[in-house]
């Protein structure tokens, strides 16, 4: 082997050997769901590459048999793994039937191998496999456009598999090809376990870290992973109470959900924070770092900015807010980690946002007092969006015509 395609495909053996070692440490701390999942990703990987490139103890017919059985049992294991890591396997129904339709894929390809030589074998086979992987990659990709981050990352690993998977199939045919086959299919390997490595630990890293909210509640801050109740009142006092002589303009947003507790009394606390948990994630990817966010009471969140690009996409804000929270989510109601990530009951946000532009010459306690009692009253109008009408000296509902905000 040319001395570039072996320090290549050493690295390759490197990074698995490295994600082995990451799932060991995984496994000592009990997270053992990632530890499994991603110990065998690595370890199947890895045996399927030193399978390909001969260093199996066999030779001729035997091997080619042995790499045509051992493609199918790969792609198959490989798909389900990206199929569970997309969460398409929660349901038993669809799982069993995923399970059925590799299973006679695999039955079919290899006796219709058995029928044919060994080598013609493995070229069915290996076209087989990079055909399942194309379907993968077709999956991924339509989560990915549905609005699924980690299904483009899928994307990413999916496609760098089989780049490999095609490199390697052409080695495994033709022992004497060149060292640029070799090269790029190692790098690809290489993409593909890091790419996957990182995808496996955005997903399972959120199930650890559920778990955790769902066993501490509101008193462990992670289930927001905002501000605490008290910090939230220490950032309200910081906002307001500003060095400067002059009035500064300062925006108030203040979220409630109505159907919190409701929820809490038909499925137990652990469903209450796991929807706690979801709209808090969806806060944070939608709102502007320069918006400062805390937890309001039980039930709700506190906005606040001075930024005047902020202050004037307010309304834009709002409304972007309620369309987002108010998407349906699948919650589980079972505290068991081992069950966790299983659908239990679809839930709804109904959610009532205040928005107030004021001063930092008015009282902190007004502010948030008025913008709290603005999404309350938003929970009775159509719109779900309250706004003060300073005209009138009342709460009134957004109009359906964005335009300045009035200040109190």
């Amino acid at each position: 082997m040319d001395p570039i395609a072996a320090g290549l495909w050493g690295a390759f053996f490197g990074t698995a050997a490295l994600m082995l070692g990451v799932a060991l440490l995984a496994w000592l701390r009990l997270h053992r769901r990632v530890a499994v999942t991603a110990g065998l990703s690595a370890g199947v990987s890895a045996l399927f590459v030193a399978a390909y490139l001969g260093w199996l103890p066999l030779r001729d017919a035997a091997q080619d048999r042995v790499l045509a059985h051992l493609a199918m049992a790969v792609a198959s294991f490989l798909a389900l793994t990206l199929l569970a890591l997309l969460g398409r396997l929660r349901e038993r129904r669809i799982a069993l039937r995923v399970l059925a339709a590799l299973a006679a894929v695999d039955v079919v390809v290899l006796g219709a191998g058995w029928a044919l030589g060994a080598r013609q074998s493995l070229e069915l086979s290996s076209a087989t496999a990079f055909g399942l992987g194309c379907v993968m990659l077709g999956v991924t990709f339509r989560s990915a456009r549905r609005g699924d981050r980690l299904a483009w990352a899928a994307v990413g690993g999916v496609s760098c598999m089989l780049v490999a998977l095609a490199g390697l199939s052409w080695i495994a045919l033709d022992r004497n090809a060149d060292w640029p086959v070799h090269a790029v299919s190692a790098v690809a390997g290489m993409a593909y376990l890091s790419v996957m490595a990182a995808a496996l630990w955005n997903r399972y890293s959120y199930l650890v870290e559920l778990s955790e909210v769902m066993a501490h509640g509101p008193s462990y801050d992670p289930v927001t992973r905002m501000r605490s109740h008290s910090e939230t009142g220490q950032m309200v006092g910081d906002v307001f109470f500003q060095r400067e002589a002059e009035a500064r303009p300062v925006g108030v947003v203040a979220i409630c959900i109505a159907n919190l507790y409701a929820l809490e009394n038909l499925h137990g606390r652990a469903a209450f924070n796991h929807a706690l948990f979801i709209c808090a994630g969806r806060l944070r990817r939608m709102v502007p770092r320069t918006v400062e966010m805390g937890r309001l009471g039980e039930d709700g969140f506190l906005l606040l900015t001075r930024s005047m690009d902020d202050l004037r996409g307010l309304e834009r804000l709002a409304r972007q807010l309620r369309d987002r929270l108010s998407r349906p989510v699948a919650l589980s109601i079972s505290r068991e980690p081992g069950r966790i990530d299983e659908r239990g009951t679809a839930w709804a946000a109904d959610v009532g946002i205040g928005v107030l532009t004021t001063s930092t010459q008015v009282r902190p306690a007004q502010a948030v007092a008025t913008v709290r009692a603005m999404a309350r009253t938003a929970w009775t109008y159509p719109k779900r969006i309250a706004v003060f009408d300073a005209q009138a000296g009342q709460i009134a509902e957004l109009p359906t015509k964005p335009g300045p905000l009035p200040v109190l």
